[in-house]
Formats: structure tokens, C-alpha cells, sequence
């Protein structure tokens, strides 16, 4: 049990005609727990949080998962490695492509086959991966205003994100989950006309960026609501296993696709954008949001580079076939191996347990970037108010697919 906190007002301070009726042992707190959710939007239809209040105050919060019911790794342990692509889709429903990425590049390396994947595929991987890095973010931006009472960023940006689902939904067939990155190559090359129509959307995205800089990140009431709320210090985020832009938030510059240097990624030019506190604390609700309208434009960057590759030095050939290198039965050796990439939200790793006899994994463990993230939330909510936990979760932009998975 929470043991109550007496508050030790001093009743002499106190500006009212009886003093004495107003004794500081009378004062007590008053704790109360409280379900937030799962209906509430705020918590993505799907997360019921505990939360114990001490009246506007919130002294714990206690996340409790289950209403999902994903069940990734149980199906995984029934299907063959290639099956399996469709259900990593529905992990993170909002980056499919950057799952996709994930888990077949660590299928390939099971294989041995990673190093000999054509650079046209490895390009094509990365740009869409891109595209669909920007959607998310722009989703995670655009309902985390909506959270804290501003609708018009969210409507903006939901048109904005509508293009890039367009262009992908061409490439590949479907709206958000693709199935597109296959192992050992793609599902299809990219359409005929695919690089010009991608290099309009990025020359329509450019300035809308800045646009959503003025209008959300820039502004003074978004400032006041963020500033200093929820602050994560970089030893806490370490010590609780957060990656991605909340890790990077804190101030810490850690991005796979430069600590491993994966796919193509060691050949294109991009930054790492990370908190510095510039409207408050590092770490802080601003912070987080802010480095993901910054990864967005290194994004953009990326997109451009992979379609300058892919129009000057790796071309549409008639001779190319993206599923060359796609193997008819994947049977990896015994062994047990680990593979992880930069999805939006951070690091997303797959174990894999194999017996070397079956195409069926004995075992599939997704180290889910949501679930670490969503952990650390009661260390950044004690002791702020109720409004504030909502800003909190947002601003960790967790998708319950990938947690209760």
C-alpha cells in the first residue's frame, strides 16, 4: 500500500480570519487511482494505465497491457520465415516497411546471403523504409497535438502523410501492411514513373516541414505545454532500455543506421538529430517531438540520395529480377542469433532460435522498441499532473501492436 503524504502547511501564512480552524493535521492528501483507459484516445484504445493521484497530482502509474493480444511470436512458431513477414506488418502497423527491414535482413544473415543482395534492392529497401519513417512520425506529431487540444496540426498532417501512403500503396499493392521487403530481395521493382512522381512529393514536402515547424514546434502555446513536462534524464533512458527519438531526446546520439552501419546506410550522408534543452530541460516532452520533425528532414535527405542512385548508377534493367536471390526453402543452420535495425521508434530486434532441420523457427523474440520505451513512463510522470501524463505518453509515441505482441 502507498502511504498517505501529510502536507506541513503553516497556518499562521495563511490569509484568513480564523487561523485556528485550519490545523496542518488536518490536512491530509487524499490519494485516488484512477483507469485511464483503455477507451481513451489518449492511450491508443488499447493501453489501460493505473494511475495513483493525489488530487491533481500523480504519485504512480502502472501500465498494464493484454487488450491486443497480437500474439506475434506464438505465430511465428508455426510458420515458415517467409510466412512470417505478414504478421511483422502488424507489429508496428504505422512502419511496416521498417519492420519488413528488420526482420529479413536478420533472416539473410542466418542465411549467409546478406553481402550479396543487389544494391538496386538494397537502395529501394532504404527508400521506402524512409518514406514510411516520415508517415510515422508524422502521425506520431500530428495525434500528439491532437492529445494536448490542438486539431488543426493533426488534420494537416494526416493530409501530408496521405501522399506518402498513396505512392507506397502503388509501389506495393497496400495501404499499410506491404509484405513488400521479401527475403533475399523484393515482392516487385519499383513502378514505372515511381522516382519522378517520389521526387514531387519530396519537393511538396520540403516547405510543408518548415510550415509544421511555425505551427507546431515553433509555437508559444505548444512551447508552454512541453517545455520542462516529462523530463527523461539520459541516465534513466539508458538504464530502462529506451532507444530511438526518446533515447535521442535525452541527448544521447545513438542510431543503428550509424552504430551498425547496415544495408546502405554507411554510403549516404544524414544526421542524427538529438535534444539540447533549447526551450527547456533535455528530455522533455519538446525535446522528443522536436527530434522528429529533425529526422524527418534527414529523411528527406536519404530519400533523395537513394533516388539519385537509383536513376544514375543502379538503373531499371529488364534484366533485373528482384527476386533472384529469394530462396525457394530457408532452412538457416542451428543457431541462435540476434538481428536488430532503427525502426521509428528505435531499436527493433528479432531472436531467432533455429534447429537446422525445418523451415519452421523454434522460436522468434521481437525486442519491441514501444515496449521499452512505454516502461520508463512512470519515471517521467511522478509528480506532475494528470494533464501532463497524457503529454507524456504521447510524446513516447508507442504503437500497442508492438508492445502486446
Amino acid at each position: 500500500m502507498l502511504k498517505s503524504v501529510q502536507y506541513k502547511y503553516r497556518p499562521e501564512n495563511l490569509t484568513i480570519s480564523e487561523p485556528n480552524k485550519y490545523k496542518s493535521e488536518n490536512l491530509h492528501s487524499e490519494e485516488m487511482i484512477l483507469n485511464l483507459g483503455p477507451q481513451h484516445p489518449s492511450t491508443h484504445g488499447v493501453l489501460r494505465l493505473e494511475v495513483v493521484t493525489d488530487g491533481e497530482i500523480v504519485v504512480d502509474v502502472i501500465p498494464h497491457l493484454g487488450y491486443l493480444h497480437r500474439c506475434f511470436e506464438k505465430h511465428a512458431q508455426s510458420l515458415p520465415f517467409n510466412q512470417i513477414i505478414p504478421y511483422v506488418d502488424r507489429m508496428d502497423y504505422l512502419a511496416a516497411m521498417n519492420s519488413e527491414h528488420a526482420y529479413v535482413m536478420g533472416v539473410e544473415k542466418m542465411l549467409g546471403i546478406d553481402k550479396d543482395i543487389p544494391k538496386r534492392v538494397e537502395y529501394i529497401r532504404v527508400l521506402v523504409a524512409e518514406l514510411n519513417r516520415i508517415a510515422s512520425h508524422f502521425i506520431a506529431i500530428g495525434t500528439y497535438a491532437l492529445d494536448i487540444g490542438a486539431y488543426t496540426p493533426f488534420l494537416w498532417l494526416f493530409r501530408d502523410r496521405e501522399h506518402i501512403m498513396r505512392l507506397l500503396e502503388w509501389t506495393t499493392g497496400a495501404r499499410m501492411l506491404y509484405n513488400y521487403i521479401w527475403v533475399g530481395g523484393l515482392f516487385y521493382d519499383l513502378p514505372v514513373g515511381f522516382e519522378d512522381r517520389c521526387k514531387s512529393l519530396i519537393d511538396y514536402l520540403k516547405p510543408k516541414l518548415t510550415e509544421l515547424q511555425q505551427l507546431v514546434i515553433e509555437n508559444h502555446i505548444f512551447i508552454n505545454r512541453t517545455a520542462n513536462v516529462a523530463v527523461l534524464p539520459l541516465p534513466v533512458a539508458i538504464n530502462y532500455g529506451c532507444t530511438g527519438p526518446v533515447l535521442r531526446g535525452s541527448g544521447l546520439r545513438w542510431d543503428l543506421r550509424r552504430v551498425d552501419g547496415y544495408s546502405v546506410y554507411p554510403e549516404i550522408d544524414f544526421d542524427i538529430p538529438i535534444g539540447k534543452g533549447d526551450m527547456g530541460k533535455v528530455g522533455d516532452c519538446w525535446d522528443r517531438n522536436y527530434v522528429r520533425v529533425l529526422e524527418c528532414h534527414e529523411s528527406i535527405r536519404i530519400v533523395e540520395q537513394c533516388l539519385e542512385k537509383l536513376t544514375k548508377e543502379h538503373k531499371r534493367t529488364k534484366e533485373f529480377d528482384p527476386q533472384a536471390l529469394v530462396p525457394k526453402k530457408i532452412r538457416p543452420a542451428k543457431m541462435d542469433f540476434y538481428a536488430r535495425a532503427e525502426s521509428t521508434k528505435g531499436e527493433l530486434g528479432f531472436f531467432f532460435r533455429t534447429d537446422g532441420r525445418s523451415d519452421v523457427p523454434v522460436r522468434v523474440k521481437a525486442r519491441a522498441c514501444s515496449f521499452n520505451n512505454l516502461s520508463v513512463l512512470p519515471e517521467i510522470a511522478r509528480g506532475g499532473m494528470i494533464a501532463d501524463l497524457i503529454a507524456a505518453i504521447g510524446s513516447i509515441d508507442i504503437v500497442m501492436g508492438e508492445v502486446d505482441r
